[in-house]
């Protein structure tokens, strides 16, 4: 699906319809270190294997794909949760 580079839409900071650049949400690096991450090492631990079983199949066969919308104007971002599709592209739109 082509989704354009620009779009004009709410921004709450602003309390106005304005232009927002459009990409796409990408997960940070796992913190080694935070409390969530040592529980599950720590219930790892053991005779080397996972503690669930790893899935066999899969139910889905796309992901949702989150936009994040940055106002021009002021910087505010806004995410835009999930179209679900296989590939997605931003292009330009040229008026």
């Amino acid at each position: 699906m082509k989704v354009p580079k620009v779009i004009t839409t709410y921004c709450p900071k602003c309390k106005t319809h304005t232009e927002h650049s459009v990409s796409l949400y990408k997960g940070g690096k796992r913190r080694t270190l935070s409390e969530g991450q040592r529980r599950y090492d720590r219930k790892n631990l053991g005779y080397g294997s996972k503690r669930k079983p790893e899935q066999k199949r899969f139910a889905k066969t796309t992901k949702k794909q989150t936009l994040v919308l940055k106002c021009q104007k002021c910087g505010y971002t806004i995410m835009r949760e999930g179209l679900r599709m296989k590939k997605i592209e931003l292009v330009e739109v040229v008026k």
